[in-house]
């Protein structure tokens, strides 16, 4: 079950600290301990505490005092007060404690900025004088509260006095005062009723009374301009500021010193048990003080007044009861079970959180006998048919706790059952008849499941699958009492198919021809066995196979169906496949090599079968001669097609691929007459360069000195050093050639030049 519910949240009365206001004190209280009561000297010595309690939320909100100031007052007997003493300078003992959140109900999940944290003030008053009337006081004053409190009138503009009362009766016991058992909770749950046990103890056996009692109000917002230590500053000096304190005024008419947070019922405190009780229904801030009366023998020893403040907000509980059932009524509260035919029932526990749950109770009312369990999931045996109610808790007996009702009908038994015809295997529809039983003598519906092929409704359907395989069929059942029951039965469903039907992608084209042939027979799968004939001496398997006809024909194609179980079925196709003679194409080409000196062919057609022609050269020029020569304008690899056609509208293509090989050439002279003359002037190759690289021509003379380089095969020697010193002299010289042929071959040689004047 989903629960939203508000909670009480203990905060602080103060807070931040800062020039015109201080905000962090939660609450607190004070408790007295004699230490020693000389009746010669007539003094008496008293140990103080104080618990102190600040909102740790907020990072920049003033921390616990360490100057901390406390005020001795003496009652007199017209109720005006005397300063006897103060206290200064008192820091908190021993560490400061974080208080923890869900102490009192673990059950809650805590709302964000949640912090509290308690100190500790101790002191000794010191030898006082005993009075034989009157009354000691002891006062600590601290500004301020929250502006947000919502049950008192101008919550932001003073602080709290807290305060305890030492009669001259508990001064001549040597008495020692009543101790709160702890702080109230910093979270309640207001969906749930508040009772907290807000009571003392007191070790010497006294008498305690409680009651709701007005807090006291104490400081102000003046600190800024050194004023914090007057009586309307932050922290009031106790030596000017003596009670009687002043009280808060609540807001009327909802709120009032008795009722300080409304409710309903209202929120009170019992005076002997100390336990407050009550809902509160607002949201807000509520200031709250409770005051406790300590008698002996019908004579009052102490009054402690405790100010502490609740906050009233949303949050939401970690455990939800919830098991599993078929239904839920009431809003959710109460949980249906239905057990059809079993007096056994078991029941399966959904609460949650598990890890805050502790504990589980299960009760049931069984012909007026209690039968209970503790354990998670639970089972009980009923006797008879019938309706029983029961309930379930979880963590029974705490703040963390939640329950439901529950409700189990034990109807009569129901059974699921049916039967089935059909031809195994011949496919069609099969009967399917309802055998189910219920002893309620009345079934409502029937809805069957035919394997996630289809559904039905009826009693008694028909139903046809259309592939084969193993059928689970599912029957489910309800009578008039909502009970169900199912059954599956698993039904070999393997029949051959009545027709047999056979889908080629095409039945006619040249060959060779693939045919894909597409088995649209129903029911089949790849589990039957399923053999082709194709007509061209061959065979094949498979529920949709391709065949390649290479040669042409009118072919027919049997197909034999086989199942599972033995049912066999066969049908042929006569005449189905028309496969037309294609052309086979052919072509010379002569010659074979050429380059580029040569490019000429001669191409002469040898198709078989064939009626016409088309001749392609490089994608672009094109014939139709049987035989034609054709001269190539480029050099490199050279495409040539033939499409050979025959008369039936067949054709056969066949492409080659020739190459026109580039050729460079480069002779080289054995001498040269660089006379003057215009003759012979220059020692220089001849040829045909075009394509030609990486070209090098070098010259020695006979002391192998380099007299002449170039690569530029336009360029030849003139007879001078490096074509541009003196007359080199007549004689044999070395050279050295080489180049690369446009497809990069490297040729090399060497030989010699003979220089003559």
């Amino acid at each position: 079950m989903k629960k939203f519910i508000f909670c009480l949240c203990v905060l602080g009365l103060g807070g931040v600290w800062m020039p015109l206001k201080a905000k962090h004190i939660v609450g607190g209280d004070m408790y007295y301990e004699c230490i020693l009561l000389d009746t010669s000297r007539k003094t008496v010595n008293f140990r103080i505490t104080m618990k102190l309690y600040r909102d740790c939320s907020n990072p920049e909100g003033a921390l616990f005092d360490t100057d901390a100031k406390f005020g001795i007052y003496e009652k007199l007997i017209d109720g005006r007060f005397r300063f006897v003493k103060d206290i200064t300078n008192l820091r908190y003992q021993g560490p400061i404690n974080r208080i923890d959140p869900n102490a009192s109900n673990p059950c809650l999940i805590v709302p964000p900025g949640v912090c509290v944290e308690e100190a500790s003030y101790q002191f000794t008053t010191g030898n006082l004088a005993l009075l034989s009337t009157g009354s000691y006081y002891i006062s600590y004053q601290r500004c301020c509260r929250n502006e947000t409190i919502s049950n008192i009138l101008d919550p932001g503009l003073a602080g709290a006095a807290l305060t305890i009362e030492i009669t001259a009766e508990a001064q001549r016991l040597c008495n020692s005062s009543p101790k709160f058992k702890g702080l109230p909770p910093v979270v309640i749950c207001v969906n749930n009723p508040i009772d907290y046990d807000h009571s003392a103890i007191d070790n010497e056996g006294d008498l305690i009374t409680y009651e709701f009692c007005a807090p006291l109000i104490a400081g102000g917002q003046d600190g800024s301009a050194g004023g914090k230590n007057s009586c309307f500053g932050v922290t009031p000096d106790p030596s000017s500021c003596l009670p009687p304190y002043l009280p808060v005024t609540f807001k009327p008419p909802l709120y009032s010193t008795i009722y300080p947070m409304g409710g309903n019922p209202l929120v009170t405190i019992h005076p002997i048990t100390g336990f407050i009780s009550g809902k509160p229904e607002v949201q807000g801030q509520f200031v709250v003080g409770v005051c406790i009366k300590e008698y002996r023998n019908g004579v009052l020893l102490t009054e402690t007044r405790r100010d502490f403040q609740f906050n009233v907000t949303y949050c939401e509980p970690k455990v939800f009861a919830s098991i599993q059932a078929d239904s839920t009524i009431n809003s959710g509260e109460t949980f249906v079970i239905n057990s059809c035919g079993e007096l056994d029932v078991d029941f399966i526990n959904r609460s949650t959180d598990v890890q805050f749950i502790s504990s589980y109770q299960w009760d049931f009312d069984i012909q007026g006998s209690k039968q209970s369990s503790t354990s998670r999931n639970a089972r009980f045996s009923f006797p008879q048919l019938g309706t029983y109610v029961g309930k379930m808790f979880v963590n029974k007996g705490t703040q963390c706790a939640d329950s439901l009702n529950i409700k189990v009908n034990v109807f009569p038994d129901i059974r699921a059952n049916y039967q089935f015809q059909f031809d195994t295997c011949v496919a069609g529809p099969i009967q399917f008849t309802d055998l189910s039983y219920t002893g309620s003598n009345l079934l409502t519906s029937w809805n069957w499941n035919f394997a996630g092929s289809g559904n039905a409704f009826a009693q008694n359907p028909v139903f046809t699958f259309t592939t084969p395989g193993r059928k689970a069929v599912m029957l489910q059942v309800r009578d008039v009492n909502g009970c169900l029951a199912d059954t599956t039965i698993t039904i070999p469903y393997y029949p051959v198919p009545p027709l047999l039907i056979v889908d080629p992608n095409q039945t006619e084209g040249c060959s060779p021809l693939t045919i894909c042939l597409r088995n649209l027979s129903v029911p089949i799968d790849t589990s039957y066995q399923i053999l082709w004939d194709f007509g061209d001496g061959t065979s094949g398997k498979g529920l949709a196979p391709c065949h390649r006809y290479e040669s042409g024909g009118i072919f027919s194609v049997k197909l034999q169906v086989t199942s599972p179980i033995g049912c066999y079925t066969e049908r042929t196709y006569n005449q189905l496949i028309t496969v037309r003679q294609s052309p086979e194409a052919k072509f010379d080409i002569n010659p074979s090599k050429i380059n580029v000196f040569n490019p000429k062919v001669s191409l002469t057609d040898q198709s078989t079968f064939s009626s016409s022609r088309n001749w392609e050269i490089n994608n672009s020029d094109k014939f139709s001669q049987l035989f034609f020569q054709y001269t190539f304008r480029d050099t490199g690899i050279q495409k040539v097609q033939l499409v050979a056609n025959h008369i039936n509208g067949c054709s056969d293509t066949l492409i080659q691929y020739i190459d026109v090989e580039p050729i460079v050439t480069y002779h080289m002279p054995n001498a040269f007459t660089p006379n003057g003359d215009a003759n012979n002037e220059e020692f220089i190759g001849v040829g045909y360069t075009y394509g030609m690289s990486d070209f090098e021509l070098v010259i020695w003379d006979r002391w192998g000195s380099k007299v002449f380089k170039t690569n530029d095969p336009t360029q030849g020697w003139n007879g001078r050093k490096d074509n541009g010193g003196e007359n080199l002299p007549n004689g044999v010289y070395v050279y050295t050639l080489r180049y690369k042929t446009p497809r990069g071959q490297l040729l090399e040689s060497k030989g010699f030049a003979t220089l003559i004047r």
